[in-house]
């Protein structure tokens, strides 16, 4: 019967042999890069003007159009909604 101890010592025994290139049992999603500067493009508003509609610190807004970081989790969410349905997302939050 496998422990609690067991099951985390394996996972950590393959998040390691995955890291150091070696073959591991390990699932690896590889999510496609946003253009956030295109979805900003499409609402037609400025970055500092989107980051405040949408409740992103400029800062953040900024590495995402360069490039330098992607958005995780719900912040890439929202911002595959707005790529999708811009009017949707800006309706909700003006009511």
């Amino acid at each position: 019967m496998s422990t609690l101890f067991d099951s985390i010592k394996q996972g950590l025994n393959e998040a390691i042999a995955h890291q150091q290139g070696r073959p591991a049992d390990t699932v690896v999603h590889q999510l496609a890069p946003l253009d956030v500067k295109a979805i900003r493009a499409q609402t037609g508003l400025t970055q500092q003007a989107f980051a405040a509609r949408f409740g992103v610190s400029l800062g953040t807004l900024r590495h995402w159009e360069r490039g330098d970081r992607q958005p995780h989790g719900p912040a890439r969410v929202l911002m595959l909604v707005i790529a999708k349905n811009p009017e949707a997302v800006l309706s909700v939050l003006s009511s």
